[in-house]
C-alpha cells in the first residue's frame, strides 16, 4: 500500500496532469524518438542475446559535440561528432537524423559519415538542407546503393551500417561507432542543429505501444487514477448507504418501507450491464461512470445489514435519554446512531476499494473507459485490440495486470487487518 501511494504521489509530481494528458494523446510529433512496440530495457536482463536500446541525442549536448568555425565572410563551418558503444546482438529498427536549420535564402549543406569500429568510413550522404529535414537511413536510396556495394549483397542500410564489410550473411560488428557531420552555412547568422535518433528493439522502463507512446506515462498515472476512483466510489457508497439506512431505521414506517423496496429492486438490476449502457450511449467520462457507480451501489444488501445494526442501537438507553432532553431527529441520527457503526465502516470501506478499481479497469478493457485518461485498463485494452499476446508483446499486458493484482492484494490485506482491529469478535482470533 505504501509503495502504491508513493507511486501515485511520484506520478503527480513528476508528470503534471496536463502534461500527462498531452503526452498520452500525442502522436508521432511527440513520440518520434520511440520505436513501436518495444519491450522495456530491463528485458535484456532475461535474454541471452542483448537487444539494442533506443536513444536520442542532440548536437551540442552531452557527448554529441558541436564545433562552430566562423569565416571572415560571415559563413561558418559547423562540425558535429558523436561516439557510441554498440555491444548488442541484433540490429536497431531504424536510424534518423533530424535537422533544424536557420537561414534566409540559401540553406546549409552537410556531409554525413559513420566510422565503424574497424576504421571503415561509411559515407551516409551529402545533403542540402531545408529548414526542417529528416534523414531516414533505411529509405535513403543512395545510402542503399553504397551499402550494397560494401556488403556485396542487397541488405537494409541500417544492417549494413552495423555489419562487418562483405560478410555473408551479415555479421554484427561490435565496438565504438562515430557519427561525423560536417556542415557549411552560406549566410551570416545561419545555423545548423541536429538530433540523432536510434530506434532500438527495447526502450524505456515499461516499453512502448503501437503509437510509440512510452507506457511509463500510463503506468505511473494509472496509480492515482485507480486510487482516486476506488476511494471515492467506496467512500461515497458506504457513507451514503450508512446515512440512508440510519434514516430508514430511525423514522420507520413508509420511509423505511420505501428504502427497502428500492433496495430490493436495485439488487436484481444488472449492475455491470447498466454501466456498459451508460458508457456506450451517454458518456465515457470517468466522472459520469463514478457517479453512476455510486448511485447503483447505494441500495445494495449492505443497506439491510446497516439497518439491522441501527435498529438495535435505536433501542439503547442513551438514545432514550437523547429523546428525553429533546434532541432533534437529525441530531440523533448523525450524532448518536451513525458514530456507533463507523468502526465497522472503515474495514468495509477499505475492502471495497479494489472492487471499484477492478470495475474501472474492466470498463476500460471493454473499451468504455475515459479515452482521455492514461489508465491501466486502457493499456490492457490497447494491447488486446492490437493482438499483443499473439505478437509476443507480453509486457504490454503483464505490467498493468500485475499492478492491478498488487493493488487488490494490498487493499484486501489492509481490510482484513482493520477488520481484526475494529471487530470485537475477531480480536481474539
Amino acid at each position: 500500500m505504501l509503495l502504491l501511494i508513493a507511486l501515485a504521489v511520484f506520478a503527480m509530481i513528476k508528470i503534471p496532469y496536463s502534461e500527462a494528458i498531452r503526452l498520452w494523446r500525442g502522436g508521432e510529433d511527440v513520440w518520434y524518438q520511440n520505436p513501436k512496440n518495444a519491450p522495456p530495457i530491463w528485458f535484456n536482463w532475461f535474454t541471452k542475446e542483448k537487444l539494442p536500446e533506443s536513444f536520442a541525442v542532440k548536437g551540442g549536448e552531452n557527448e554529441f559535440t558541436k564545433q562552430v568555425t566562423v569565416r571572415e565572410d560571415g559563413t561558418a563551418a559547423i562540425d558535429f561528432s558523436y561516439s557510441f558503444d554498440f555491444q548488442y546482438d541484433d540490429y536497431p529498427q531504424e536510424l534518423f537524423l533530424y535537422f533544424d536549420t536557420t537561414y534566409v535564402t540559401k540553406g546549409p549543406f552537410v556531409s554525413v559519415t559513420m566510422i565503424q569500429p574497424d576504421g571503415t568510413e561509411l559515407k551516409i550522404g551529402d545533403y542540402g538542407l531545408n529548414k526542417k529535414q529528416t534523414i531516414r537511413f533505411s529509405q535513403d536510396e543512395r545510402l542503399q546503393k553504397r551499402v550494397n556495394r560494401i556488403m556485396k549483397a542487397e541488405v537494409n542500410p541500417v544492417v549494413g551500417v552495423f555489419s562487418v564489410p562483405e560478410s555473408t550473411p551479415p555479421v554484427i560488428q561490435k565496438g565504438i561507432y562515430t557519427l561525423k557531420i560536417q556542415g557549411t552555412t552560406f549566410e551570416k547568422d545561419s545555423d545548423i542543429n541536429v538530433q540523432f535518433v536510434s530506434h532500438g528493439l527495447v526502450a524505456g522502463l515499461f516499453g512502448t505501444d503501437h503509437y510509440r507512446r512510452d507506457l511509463t506515462v500510463a503506468i505511473l498515472w494509472g496509480a492515482p487514477i485507480a486510487l482516486a476512483f476506488g476511494l471515492l466510489a467506496a467512500l461515497g457508497t458506504n457513507v451514503l448507504t450508512m446515512i440512508i439506512a440510519a434514516i430508514g431505521a430511525w423514522f420507520g414506517g413508509w420511509v423505511d418501507e420505501l428504502i427497502q423496496r428500492i433496495t430490493e429492486i436495485n439488487i436484481v438490476l444488472p449492475f455491470l450491464s447498466i454501466l456498459i449502457m451508460v458508457g456506450a450511449f451517454y458518456s465515457r467520462s470517468i466522472w459520469v461512470i463514478l457517479g453512476a457507480t455510486i448511485a447503483l451501489s447505494i441500495f445494495t444488501g449492505t443497506i439491510k445489514t446497516d439497518r439491522a445494526i441501527f435498529l438495535q442501537v435505536k433501542e439503547s438507553t442513551y438514545i432514550e435519554a437523547a429523546r428525553a432532553y429533546g434532541a432533534s431527529d437529525m441530531r440523533i441520527i448523525f450524532r448518536y446512531l451513525i458514530p456507533r457503526i463507523i468502526p465497522l465502516l472503515i474495514p468495509a470501506l477499505v475492502s471495497a476499494v479494489p472492487s471499484y478499481v477492478f470495475l474501472e479497469a474492466s470498463l476500460a478493457v471493454l473499451g468504455l473507459g475515459d479515452p482521455t485518461l492514461p489508465t491501466w485498463g486502457k493499456i490492457i485494452n490497447d494491447a488486446d485490440t492490437n493482438g499483443a499476446l499473439y505478437k509476443g508483446f507480453y509486457y504490454w499486458i503483464l505490467e498493468p495486470a500485475i499492478l492491478l493484482m498488487f493493488t487488490g492484494l494490498g487493499f484486501a490485506m489492509l481490510g482484513f487487518a482493520l477488520d481484526r482491529i475494529f471487530n470485537p469478535r475477531l480480536r481474539g482470533m
